[in-house]
């Protein structure tokens, strides 16, 4: 999957339908968050990818109370996003609870947050790692985000779920993870952002990636 977070000095909408032109065959999904959306309005989602039938994935990380997130899910609803990410951590009652309700009421599918790929995961979020994940699995999430920068991270996570949760990992590429390596260690998406959109030939990139990914599961399959 690929990450589109719009670099400083471009043309956000010009910037994306570019990538979205470019890629859209090669990838399953694209993931926006903030970069994007504070820069040209949850609006103009649905005019950036109506072209396209690529899944469309909402990065925010959502923590917050339930109320203000079924607010949020309401209006990704109506601007065609597919899926919404929120942080595990803030707990059911209250909160996922309700973001999970109301994303089952307009077709969105949550996923949460159980690990990231930055150093200081480790010294809070890690540390309930098993919660998390069992949360994520009593709510019957769609799937949940772990490290591709630390796949013995996602190696636990897939152990834990077994196969009921889908595994998306970020850190590929820019971040330091080498494509093929969390899926080879249990996940089942990896999300790939700046190696390939900050190439001056995001195809060829991609491309690249795509090859590196089949070289290595094919191996560590075999």
């Amino acid at each position: 999957m690929v990450a589109l977070d719009p670099p400083p000095g471009r043309n956000p909408e010009t910037w994306v339908s570019e990538c979205v032109f470019l890629l859209k065959d090669l990838t399953p999904a694209f993931k926006v968050g903030l970069p994007l959306l504070l820069r040209t309005g949850v609006d103009k989602l649905r005019d950036l990818f109506s072209a396209v039938n690529n899944m469309l994935i909402a990065d925010l990380k959502l923590a917050d109370i339930g109320d203000v997130m079924t607010y949020v899910i309401e209006v990704l609803a109506e601007s065609g996003v597919n899926s919404v990410i929120a942080h595990a951590f803030i707990g059911r009652e209250g909160a996922l609870d309700k973001l999970v309700q109301k994303s089952k009421e307009v077709g969105i599918k949550p996923i949460l947050v159980v690990s990231m790929s930055h150093p200081g995961s480790i010294r809070f979020i890690d540390k309930h790692l098993g919660e998390l994940v069992e949360e994520a699995l009593d709510l019957g999430v769609w799937g949940v985000v772990a490290p591709a920068t630390r796949t013995e991270v996602v190696r636990l996570v897939r152990d834990l779920a077994r196969d009921k949760l889908l595994i998306f990992s970020p850190g590929v590429g820019a971040q330091g993870a080498e494509p093929g390596s969390a899926i080879c260690a249990g996940a089942d998406y990896e999300i790939v952002g700046r190696a390939v959109t900050n190439s001056p030939r995001p195809r060829e990139a991609l491309e690249t990636v795509v090859s590196e990914q089949v070289r290595r599961v094919e191996r560590c399959r075999s």
